[in-house]
């Protein structure tokens, strides 16, 4: 098993909705889900700096790490990708834009392969849909992290 730092963002518009990927592991095309930006630390990257960094690979929002703040979340997943385990120890920084249109120029080539797509959820949507999200506590998560809340209505 490979252990692998990573960074992600919860990144929410003035709409109250978060972004997220869909995608999958192209070993196992029939099987997808949504997640948020990030991914791995890059050697000597902090978690701010990886998050920075991803961000704007994924989404071309280019921030500094210090408007991250500090993590709001950590967790530990365990999972297969490419026939190969890892064992992801992730932090998670909160974003707040006024509105953002992604532009997934940056994308890495592994990105290119294995992500289809991308969207602002609500609240309601992540807790309604019978499509995977991760991580699988995101709704809960949001209700906790966002004391305005999310709006209950629609995309």
């Amino acid at each position: 098993m490979t252990n692998r730092p990573a960074a992600r963002v919860l990144l929410i518009d003035a709409a109250g909705r978060i972004l997220l990927f869909h995608g999958g592991d192209p070993v196992a095309p029939d099987r997808s889900w949504w997640f948020t930006p990030g991914g791995g630390l890059d050697p000597g990257e902090t978690a701010a700096q990886g998050a920075a960094r991803e961000l704007f690979e994924e989404t071309g929002l280019r921030v500094d790490p210090a408007e991250l703040g500090e993590p709001v979340w950590h967790q530990v997943v365990e999972f297969s990708y490419r026939h190969r385990w890892y064992r992801q120890d992730q932090q998670f920084y909160l974003l707040r834009v006024e509105q953002w249109q992604v532009d997934t120029g940056g994308f890495e080539e592994e990105e290119r392969t294995s992500v289809d797509g991308h969207r602002w959820w609500s609240l309601a949507e992540l807790e309604t849909t019978d499509e995977d999200v991760y991580p699988e506590e995101l709704p809960d998560l949001l209700r906790r992290l966002v004391p305005d809340g999310l709006p209950q209505g629609g995309r």
